[in-house]
């Protein structure tokens, strides 16, 4: 178990100067930051800030009008979507994306198979090596099913599932990836005030049990302030604040991004 602190180093993720425009929209406007090994680190601003515009250029969902992207020291940008799934990187979306007509352990196996790229063929000419490829992936399943609690549901189908049960089922699928980076999307969204409190504690754990850094975008204030190592503030596209919770909750442009202009007192 690491210690929960920040690694030195080169950044596992580098943001430099990334602007993304849709006609004459500017959604990112020269965003940069750094995603250190080992911590959690927190995009958060207003809605429309450019936060999901950020996720979505990491999953090369969006390409980048100008800028750049490094994953371990090798730029993104012109990378093809086909290869993000093998470089490191998982992610959660605010708006489930679980097969729920499937249960929780199938699930959970889809994201471990994602890591085996000749799996189809294998598995259709039963080429060598699929039953060791199998048994690992239902181990690292089972294994991630005990991590997050889901045991007890394992077999019942996610749809039939309440919604913070199914938000656990989708971390347990992007987990099952193996990620060294992993991207959580309003992952609060929905949440109750016991399921929020649980939700913290499994993103600490997941960090310092598992090695996985955290990046996440999130409204919930409370959340964000209590786990995060770092947070980045984005308004209008651009970066405003930068530096730990303490220093970015009293940060002016942040409060004024929240608040709007207090009225000078007469």
């Amino acid at each position: 178990m690491q210690s929960g602190a920040p690694e030195s180093g080169q950044p596992l993720l580098s943001i430099s100067g990334v602007t993304v425009r849709f006609g004459g929209i500017v959604a990112l406007d020269g965003v940069s930051f750094d995603v250190h090994r080992g911590e959690i680190c927190a995009l958060i601003g207003p809605n429309g800030a450019g936060k999901s515009t950020l996720f979505n250029c990491l999953s090369r969902l969006y390409v980048c009008d100008s800028g750049t992207i490094a994953w371990n020291g090798q730029l993104l940008n012109k990378l093809p979507r086909h290869r993000m799934a093998g470089l490191g990187i998982g992610r959660t979306f605010q708006n489930l994306a679980l097969f729920k007509t499937m249960t929780v352990r199938e699930n959970v196996l889809v994201g471990c198979h994602s890591q085996h790229h000749a799996g189809f063929l294998r598995n259709a000419f039963r080429l060598p090596g699929v039953a060791q490829v199998e048994a690992q992936a239902a181990a690292k399943a089972d294994e991630l099913i005990e991590f997050l609690g889901l045991q007890a549901e394992a077999q019942r189908v996610v749809g039939d599932l309440p919604f913070g049960t199914q938000k656990r089922v989708e971390l347990a699928r992007a987990l099952a990836s193996q990620p060294q980076l992993l991207l959580l999307d309003e992952p609060a969204c929905g949440l109750n005030h016991e399921e929020l409190h649980i939700l913290g504690e499994m993103i600490r754990d997941i960090r310092d049990r598992l090695k996985v850094t955290v990046l996440l975008v999130e409204h919930h204030m409370g959340l964000v302030m209590g786990i995060s190592d770092r947070v980045v503030a984005l308004n209008f596209g651009k970066k405003i604040a930068e530096g730990t919770p303490a220093q970015v909750r009293q940060h002016p442009e942040v409060i004024r991004a929240y608040l709007g202009e207090t009225e000078e007192k007469k």
